[in-house]
């Protein structure tokens, strides 16, 4: 492969380079994604299996998003309430054995009220038992990806072996909103009253939902062994983040660093247009063609998250193997533009042949040999003198 580095006048922004201040959190273990991208800002210890107490409701509540989209469960249907549903304690829908309740209202009670009851009857009605569920939850969570999980139960309830790294929790999140975008509005409610009694659990435990930064979703978590931690997601214009955090020591702290992290993220970094499909940015040399040059073009609209503070030139490399062997043809992809942000993934973008590039007659096949020889000799080392 042959490399060159240009200064792309066609993609002026280009040339002036950005960078961005680095998030020190608090957190042991933190995964920040940028939706629409899936440029990741930043990653600490965000392949460690860890526990993620609550947080792993996620995953239970996708399978019964998976349910209802199959037929296998109907939001108005109910569903019984066993024994080993009301035998679990923490954070509960105060469900009793022998009640049936409605799927959505168990679904609501999921996600605002962390029930663990809730999730144990959501498990047995697909399952049969919640071991049974746990066990298809990890085959699951491998098949979307998520290659650091493994399941014990349905609801995060501290048991050995129960784990999820923080990048897979971020992946169920994005999974979750772009699969079953009908039913991520229940993760902004703020509040479900399902049991009347004055005790009751009743408001969603997510800290930004009030604050007006365009949070809206999704799953706190703690245990004394996980600490606590949170899964969130913001939206703000066109753009939304997607954050989990762990490990932290209080309420205070979780809310404190998710809303640093929020902020951090929208005014750190925006999406910039660098160019539209089909902009000239440079030119390829060609072998045997009835032309030496074919010009490289975008092959989609270039669009790219970038820091928004500027700190160093911006990397940014054309690719190609060449010279490129006529014919070739308009739309043919001859390279690739790499674009490398300081602290950020790579992006690249396919590059496109502008033109058609017929190949040389024969005789033009000869004179082009020649030339080539020709050059080869004039470029090669002086003769020893003697």
């Amino acid at each position: 492969m042959r490399g060159m580095k240009y200064t792309l006048g066609a993609l002026a922004l280009l040339v002036s380079s950005v960078s961005a201040h680095a998030f020190e959190t608090r957190a042991t273990a933190a995964y920040v994604m940028d939706f629409n991208t899936g440029t990741v800002l930043l990653a600490k210890d965000a392949d460690a299996p860890l526990p993620p107490a609550s947080m792993s409701k996620l995953m239970t509540l996708y399978m019964a998003f998976e349910a209802i989209d199959n037929g296998i469960l109907e939001l108005d249907q109910e569903l019984p309430v066993s024994a080993a549903a009301q035998q679990y304690g923490g954070s509960t829908m105060f469900l009793k054995a022998g009640e049936r309740v409605r799927v959505e209202d168990l679904i609501r009670g999921i996600i605002v009220l962390s029930g663990n009851d809730a999730c144990v009857v959501v498990a047995e009605a697909l399952d049969g038992t919640e071991a049974k569920f746990a066990r298809r939850m990890t085959m699951r969570a491998q098949q979307l990806g998520m290659t650091n999980s493994t399941f014990t139960n349905s609801n995060g309830w501290p048991k050995a072996g129960h784990r999820m790294s923080m990048r897979d929790l971020g992946l169920i999140a994005a999974t979750l909103i772009k699969d079953y975008p009908q039913y991520y509005p229940m993760f902004s409610q703020k509040e479900f009253l399902f049991d009347t009694n004055e005790s009751a659990n009743r408001y969603n435990r997510n800290p930004l939902l009030t604050l007006g930064i365009g949070a809206d979703g999704l799953k706190t978590g703690h245990t004394e062994e996980a600490g606590y931690g949170l899964v969130g997601s913001a939206k703000q214009g066109d753009r939304r983040v997607i954050f989990v955090l762990s490990g932290l020591e209080t309420t205070q702290e979780r809310a404190q660093e998710a809303e640093a992290v929020v902020n951090w993220a929208f005014r750190q970094f925006a999406q910039t247009d660098l160019g539209k499909a089909g902009t000239r940015i440079a030119q390829a040399e060609v072998s045997i063609g009835a032309e030496t040059t074919v010009g490289m073009e975008l092959g989609a609209d270039l669009s790219v998250l970038l820091p928004v503070t500027p700190i160093e030139p911006l990397k940014t490399e054309i690719v190609y193997k060449g010279p490129i062997k006529a014919p070739i043809a308009k739309g043919d992809q001859i390279g690739e533009l790499i674009i490398t942000p300081e602290g950020l993934p790579e992006t690249r973008v396919p590059l496109l042949a502008d033109r058609d590039i017929m190949r040389h007659g024969f005789v033009g096949r000869v004179v082009a040999a020649a030339q080539h020889v020709i050059a080869r000799i004039n470029s090669g080392p002086a003769p020893e003198a003697t």
